[in-house]
């Protein structure tokens, strides 16, 4: 088996027919056909089911090519970072995270600090499922999101079969932000019964939109207003908007927000740990190690603040 033979039959299965698969390889079409069957019977499974309307993935070529695929985002990506690597001085790193302020602010510190002519850096703020397969896949080097005890079970699984080790950052109680003119910006404390006049802001989930992938906990207790969004920044203008609110850390970092939200306790009998995650079989390089540093000490910062 080799990679041409990948490449191939990820080929035919994004073209669904060889003909037009072996025109995008400039090949030709019986030189396809025959590197997919030799790959087929080196194997012993079927990938293409050969019909008059064309080829048929089977089940066993629909699993075969997933692994295929990820064998081959692993070449490109390494060479990507080691073709040329003795002529170029660029450095590569990349985090995928929750929607998480504290990780931007570890971030921007990192680069302040990064005084080098040349770099490809990587900030991800994205789904749950999405940053563990970065991290699995190594296309992120870190990973940040919480573990609660409704998640937990679900997750770990996850990280488990991924390879990936939880390191845990800080435990926190739940809060909510709101906007500093909302009316409950003044209490001390609010309830779960205070919210339900107000709009619910959540982040979607996609393909994974499980309760288990929610970056909110409490996220199957029922709302009257639900309003999903995809980007951070379009939440904040919304909790500020709608008079809406969303639960997190508490962890603002007021670096890069402005006073208009504010983080108020959520009086609820839970709590939320939050960690970064990194793959088992890959030592942190030491662009990895600062920015770790980073975000230990920007948390620590904003800790103090609650």
């Amino acid at each position: 088996m080799t990679l041409q033979q990948l490449k191939y039959v990820i080929e035919v299965a994004r073209n669904r027919s060889i003909s037009k698969a072996a025109q995008q390889l400039f090949i030709s079409q019986p030189s396809l056909s025959n590197a997919i069957k030799e790959l087929e019977n080196e194997l012993g499974i079927t990938i293409f089911s050969r019909t008059n309307k064309g080829i048929v993935i089977t089940p066993e070529g629909s699993e075969f090519l997933g692994y295929a695929r990820q064998v081959i985002e692993q070449t490109d990506l390494l060479e990507n970072r080691f073709t040329n690597a003795t002529q170029s001085p660029q450095q590569h790193f990349s985090v995928s995270a929750q929607h998480y302020a504290f990780a931007v602010s570890a971030f921007v510190k990192l680069l302040r600090d990064y005084n080098h002519d040349e770099y490809e850096f990587t900030l991800r703020e994205t789904r749950t499922y999405e940053i563990i397969d970065d991290v699995k896949k190594l296309r992120s080097e870190i990973g940040i999101l919480y573990l609660n005890d409704f998640n937990r079970q679900v997750i770990c699984k996850f990280l488990s079969e991924g390879n990936l080790i939880f390191h845990d950052l800080f435990d926190a109680k739940p809060h909510v932000f709101i906007s500093s003119t909302n009316p409950l910006a003044v209490q001390d404390s609010v309830s779960l019964d205070d919210l339900n006049p107000y709009p619910y802001l959540s982040f979607e989930q996609g393909d994974y939109n499980s309760f288990y992938f929610s970056e909110e906990i409490l996220s199957t207790a029922s709302r009257p207003k639900n309003i999903r969004v995809s980007d951070r920044a379009t939440l904040f203008n919304l909790l500020i908007g709608l008079n809406g609110y969303t639960i997190s850390t508490g962890v603002i970092s007021y670096d890069i927000n402005d006073d208009d939200i504010v983080a108020i306790p959520l009086r609820v009998d839970e709590r939320i740990e939050v960690g970064y995650i990194t793959h088992k079989n890959v030592t942190n390089s030491p662009l990895a190690t600062i920015y770790i540093n980073y975000l230990k000490e920007t948390i620590a910062d904003e800790l103090t603040l609650l």
